[in-house]
């Protein structure tokens, strides 16, 4: 029997295995896979859904709910914490002396900090509080705080100031947490205000580098970031999906497994 004859039955099957080995489908794969229209894709989804097999998101599905919530820090920071801090030892690695680096917000973050180098002549400029005091002590690290609207859930600032800021800086490097990663829809903070910021952090650093753990791949948040295309490399844990590390290696992106 050919893919095209299957009936709805068989595509289920199918795309629940897939869902089941790689935690999320796409409807364009699905399509070509099954040989049926993508509109008959979405409407297998449509049925999966009501059935509480699956969550759709734009352009696929995923196994578990992609939409994450703003959780508060302290709620984060036990969360995946050895595999955070392993991520973290890996992206301190990638800096050297007299490097001007930005440091987003966020518990990964947090382990970035922990690990950096007493490296001579090393800039470091971060929108999150709790990253500038892992770093203050620091012997030949100057730290530059941005400046704005304090976010309690995250100790961090966002708004105009810091954007401002942030946008006068021409940096080598920029470490960056998400709370969701798609291939298709790109990277997702649960705040609209966060992600305005992380874009001028983009747009301020040669290269972007995200760290963050594996359970945020095929998750999605509130508002997005950028696309994948706009980053350079990806440090992760060795819980990653290996289509996703394909994925994006296809693009050309680094993927660190550590």
């Amino acid at each position: 029997m050919s893919d095209s004859t299957q009936g709805p039955a068989e595509r289920h099957v199918i795309i629940l295995k897939r869902l089941q080995e790689h935690g999320y489908v796409t409807v364009s794969d699905l399509s070509e896979r099954l040989g049926v229209s993508e509109v008959t894709i979405r409407k297998d989804l449509e049925k999966l859904e009501k059935r509480n097999l699956l969550y759709r998101t734009h352009g696929g599905a995923n196994l578990r709910n992609p939409y994450v919530l703003d959780r508060p820090l302290n709620e984060k920071v036990t969360l995946y914490a050895e595999e955070k801090s392993r991520i973290g030892q890996a992206a301190a690695q990638l800096v050297a002396e007299r490097d001007y680096i930005i440091l987003g917000s966020g518990t990964t973050m947090t382990q970035v900090a922990r690990h950096l180098p007493e490296a001579p002549e090393l800039t470091v400029i971060t929108s999150a509080m709790n990253v500038a005091l892992e770093i203050a002590h620091l012997r030949g690290v100057e730290t530059l705080m941005l400046g704005g609207t304090v976010r309690p859930s995250s100790k961090s600032v966002v708004g105009p100031y810091a954007e401002e800021m942030i946008e006068e800086y021409a940096c080598d490097k920029l470490f960056l947490g998400v709370d969701g990663f798609e291939i298709d829809y790109g990277l997702t903070t649960a705040n609209a205000a966060e992600a305005r910021l992380n874009r001028s952090m983009i747009n301020s650093a040669q290269r972007i580098i995200i760290v963050t753990d594996s359970s945020k791949f095929g998750q999605r948040s509130f508002r997005r970031i950028c696309t994948v295309d706009a980053i350079h490399r990806v440090i992760t844990d060795a819980a990653v999906k290996a289509p996703i590390v394909e994925a994006l290696e296809e693009q050309g992106i680094i993927v660190d497994v550590v």
